[in-house]
């Protein structure tokens, strides 16, 4: 009993730790986004590792503030998605992947200066089959999570016609009829106590 105790006090921790790890990263968002200001306002940036040339912005600074302008809602998203418990959680992707190919198509404009392969207003164009397949899977997640919440089989759905106005089986109308012959037992029955209770009267 202590150890399962000692277990879940661990877990607990370990939980709060862990949430309190995300909460912190995503308070401190916005300033991953102004760590802009730190890089030089110049097309070159040297350091000890290697050398950066903005071509397309001519501006580090102004390049590094595309970059981070998309990679801090990537990287809100990404958080999102690896913490999110919904059932349609694997739809965050899209947005996903929307700020990750316009990250890929900034640094690609700005290191090799060829805006001719990719353009962001065809991004659309090629995201087009990555959307479909996502949209398709959480379909499918959706139809999962509906059978599942209301018990009902989708293959006798199939089988069976729902409509307003399909013809009644002879099953269902056995029943009516059943139903309908206890009625009219039941008003004779009635009709007959009150006819003995007229004559116990007279």
């Amino acid at each position: 009993m202590k150890l399962k105790s000692k277990q879940l006090t661990e877990g607990r921790s370990e939980f709060l730790l862990l949430g309190s790890i995300i909460a912190l990263l995503i308070a401190f968002s916005p300033y991953l986004f102004y760590l802009y200001e730190i890089f030089p306002n110049a097309p070159v940036w040297e350091n000890s590792f290697f050398t950066y040339e903005s071509k397309y912005y001519l501006n580090v600074t102004t390049a590094m503030w595309t970059y981070l302008g998309k990679m801090t809602p990537l990287f809100l998203l990404l958080i999102w998605f690896f913490t999110c418990k919904h059932w349609w959680y694997h739809v965050i992707l899209i947005p996903t992947g929307m700020y990750a190919f316009q990250l890929v198509v900034a640094f690609y404009e700005d290191v090799y200066m060829d805006t001719s392969i990719f353009m962001d207003i065809n991004g659309l164009i090629y995201l087009a089959p990555f959307f479909i397949i996502i949209l398709s899977f959480v379909y499918l997640v959706r139809i999962k999570v509906f059978d599942r919440v209301y018990g009902l089989d989708l293959s006798e759905l199939e089988e069976t016609e729902i409509s307003v106005f399909s013809p009644i089986s002879d099953k269902d109308l056995k029943e009516v009829k059943s139903f309908q012959d206890e009625d009219d037992h039941e008003e004779i029955d009635q009709s007959n106590i009150l006819v003995e209770d007229y004559y116990r009267k007279l």
